[in-house]
């Protein structure tokens, strides 16, 4: 019998938090030493508490979540990588024609473009990774949005960049999310939201990539209806995507 019984399940994944934000991160086996319960009980709690937007689960364990910064997109790149990959793929062909593009940090994205051609196309992005890649090739524009620059995601954030997109006229938006259901796509922190509004409201057409982990989840703040996107590429079952499809929205996973 698990001794934590009496507790309250709020009160432990305050505890877990706490544990998390003191260590770094923690496995599920020294999580389940810490707090007397079950493996399957952390497993339990952390997928719930992933939902909530409060902490990020890696291999074997977790790291926690602090709204105000997104998962290190190396950490982001590495989990689920085939999913972001076979969801990159499905989009390779279905694009609309483009010359100017808005790309967001996400890892996704990411996974996309690099199987882009991209030559003789403005690419604006507030991904250094992105903008990183591409700076080379002396035949794409790559315009790096100005702001906070945050280590965790390898990203720039704030005012500066959503000024920017605001002075700019866009053929495409492409844009990741951190959790997707039949009501929109959503991001655990308002900076980021705000950035992608502005990114969607500059754009002719959006495209929203979201793998199969993104899936019935939702987070604090929403970026837009799912309506707003010209279609979302998912390797999602079927069933899982058939309540969006039932509203008529177009969503490939396949």
């Amino acid at each position: 019998m698990e001794r934590d019984q009496s507790k309250f399940t709020q009160e432990r994944y305050t505890a877990i938090l706490e544990h998390l934000k003191s260590h770094g991160r923690a496995t599920v086996g020294e999580l389940a030493k810490s707090f007397y319960v079950s493996e399957a009980t952390v497993r339990r709690d952390l997928a719930q508490m992933q939902k909530m937007g409060i902490i990020q689960r890696t291999h074997g364990g977790a790291i926690p979540f602090d709204n105000r910064d997104e998962v290190n997109i190396f950490v982001r790149l590495e989990k689920n990588a085939q999913d972001k990959e076979s969801t990159a793929q499905l989009a390779i062909g279905k694009l609309p024609e483009f010359t100017s593009i808005f790309v967001d940090n996400s890892s996704s994205s990411l996974a996309l473009c690099t199987k882009l051609d991209l030559s003789y196309k403005t690419v604006v992005t507030n991904g250094l990774q992105l903008a990183t890649k591409l700076s080379p090739n002396e035949n794409v524009k790559v315009i790096l949005l100005g702001g906070t620059v945050r280590f965790k995601t390898y990203s720039t954030n704030g005012t500066i960049g959503i000024e920017t997109l605001n002075s700019l006229n866009l053929d495409l938006c492409l844009i990741g999310c951190a959790g997707i259901n039949a009501e929109g796509a959503y991001e655990s922190s308002d900076d980021t939201m705000m950035l992608k509004k502005a990114a969607i409201s500059h754009s002719r057409q959006a495209i929203l990539l979201a793998d199969k982990t993104k899936f019935n989840s939702s987070f604090l703040y929403r970026v837009a209806p799912l309506g707003s996107f010209t279609s979302i590429f998912t390797n999602a079952s079927d069933e899982v995507i058939k309540p969006i499809k039932a509203k008529g929205i177009k969503i490939y996973n396949r």
